[in-house]
């Protein structure tokens, strides 16, 4: 297949999608009561969430801190002003998807399955520059066919730092308090921006705050945002590069993904090992750890590709 009708048929499932219907109400859905919150599909489990986040997300404090303090404001108000707008920065392998994967799980029936979650990724969707303004109007029918369809939907976009600039300003208007999708509640809707793009900002911040004794529990938001921000919005080869998205304040909170640490990587193997049902033997953690690779290149603190690739390597050494 041609790659421009692959794109086009890309955007048609898509399209499609919003005619899907809403999954079967099972026991699932008991958890949220006889509410209006538990429309399609929806029956957010705080409790469930911030325990995972705790127990199965390693080395992000931050993120787990902004994530729940975001998730949770937006959930006790009854009637918000607008949708959540959450935008994830870090480095490869440092758990931006998995945070999304799980946040999304917590919060829907079927999780990314659900015909409510809708996911884009520029490679896949928007390939060509030359369509931009195809894609725009194809992106702006879709996101208003879905939100007349359910208020209550999430929508993630992957890969930020490759969408043609100028392209996600389309959906400006989805994001403030102004506008109207007849017969729903757009404002609760949840809109989630995953982006590598200021991963190496972040990482020369944790590197400085490591050589100044500062541990990485102790890094605040307010450490790291400038250099995000110039990274991010200041990029022309961004997905955000003068965007109205950022001029107009319409993100809620920015979650940077700091770099992880040998002993994270191990607590990935762990994991991984206990998940494929395989023995954990500490010289297997071990040797798994120590064949990624680290920087900086003399003092080797932190895994440049985060725990990305542990599951991959852990077949080398069975």
């Amino acid at each position: 297949m041609a790659p421009g009708a692959a794109a086009a048929l890309a955007l048609a499932l898509l399209l499609a999608a919003a005619a899907r219907p809403a999954a079967a109400w099972d026991l699932w859905a008991l958890r949220c009561g006889f509410s209006a919150d538990c429309e399609c599909g929806f029956g957010p489990d705080l409790r469930g969430l911030e325990c995972e986040l705790a127990i199965s997300l390693v080395g992000q404090p931050l993120v787990r801190q902004q994530v729940m303090k975001g998730v949770r404001e937006f959930l006790e108000n009854r009637n918000p002003v607008k949708p959540l707008v959450m935008s994830f920065h870090g480095s490869t392998g440092t758990g931006k998807t998995y945070v999304s994967s799980m946040l999304i799980r917590y919060l829907f029936q079927g999780g990314l399955q659900s015909p409510y979650v809708h996911q884009f990724s520029p490679i896949v969707h928007f390939p060509h520059a030359e369509q931009i303004e195809q894609y725009k109007e194809s992106l702006k029918r879709w996101i208003q066919g879905n939100l007349t369809n359910c208020g209550r939907s999430a929508f993630l976009f992957d890969e930020m730092d490759k969408m043609h600039p100028g392209l996600i300003d389309v959906i400006i208007p989805f994001l403030g308090p102004s506008w109207v999708v007849y017969g729903t509640n757009y404002r609760k809707a949840i809109f989630i921006f995953i982006s590598n793009a200021g991963g190496e900002q972040i990482n020369e911040m944790t590197l400085d705050l490591w050589h100044a004794r500062k541990d990485r529990e102790e890094i605040s938001l307010q450490d790291l945002e400038p250099a995000i921000s110039k990274a991010v919005f200041e990029n022309p080869q961004s997905g955000f590069w003068k965007s109205g998205i950022i001029n107009e304040q319409l993100i809620d909170f920015v979650v940077p993904f700091l770099p992880l640490k040998r002993h994270h990587v191990k607590q990935c193997v762990v994991s991984e090992l206990v998940q494929q049902g395989l023995e954990v033997r500490p010289s297997v953690v071990q040797e798994v750890a120590d064949s990624i690779p680290y920087f900086p290149e003399e003092e080797k603190i932190f895994s440049s590709t985060g725990c990305k690739t542990v599951a991959s390597r852990i077949s080398f050494f069975f």
